[in-house]
């Protein structure tokens, strides 16, 4: 799906990091289809239990809230889900598919795109996911707000692509035009502070992928 034309004409749009009430209404009103709360503790935009679920539980109808996670514990992602009524989960580690599945929720699993790396056969390790998520390679998890050549990408993917990595308002109807993918995933573009989104980037960058797809 990476480089065919995106059949549904719209690209979806995911606003991860979500930690504040504020932010949260923002992504809503502006258009977002999907937000992101992160339960990796080194993360700082990381969230408690407690907090995500005051914030999960704000989300309207018809807007996804996604957990994201980096090779937890099981019983921490069940704890999770016993408390925060997520609707997707994302793992970012060197989680399995057996592991990625037995959550009883849909999933998406993120790739570190580096040189060398075999995307396809990468993807064909998780044909239940809903789809690869494509970040940055760095050394911690999580792309860092850095970009990576997108020309790394095969056609063929087996499952729909989100990407991710260094995006912005600027570059963003550069990577759809480019890569056709079903959803763009956006953190640190957004941001006037890590976790602290900003409402004007937000609306820049959501008017840059509605561009694109016009």
């Amino acid at each position: 799906m990476s480089k065919s034309p995106n059949s549904s004409k719209r690209t979806r749009i995911k606003i991860c990091g979500i930690t504040r009430a504020e932010d949260l209404r923002a992504a809503v009103e502006l258009g977002a289809d999907a937000l992101g709360f992160v339960f990796y503790p080194p993360s700082p935009r990381f969230l408690t239990i407690e907090r995500a679920s005051e914030l999960v539980r704000a989300v309207p109808p018809f807007v996804t809230a996604v957990g994201l996670f980096v090779n937890a514990p099981a019983a921490a992602v069940r704890d999770t889900l016993k408390n925060v009524p997520l609707q997707l989960l994302q793992f970012h580690g060197e989680e399995d598919a057996a592991y990625c599945g037995q959550f009883d929720r849909p999933y998406i699993k993120a790739a570190r795109v580096r040189p060398g790396f075999d995307l396809v056969e990468y993807a064909a390790l998780f044909p239940n996911a809903q789809g690869l998520l494509l970040d940055a390679y760095v050394e911690s998890y999580g792309g860092a707000g850095q970009s990576f050549d997108w020309r790394l990408i095969p056609p063929g993917l087996p499952l729909p692509l989100i990407l991710s990595g260094g995006l912005d308002a600027g570059n963003v109807a550069a990577a759809i035009h480019g890569m056709r993918p079903w959803a763009v995933d956006i953190s640190s573009g957004v941001e006037s502070a890590k976790g602290i989104k900003d409402a004007a980037k937000m609306a820049a960058f959501i008017t840059g992928v509605r561009n694109a797809d016009a």
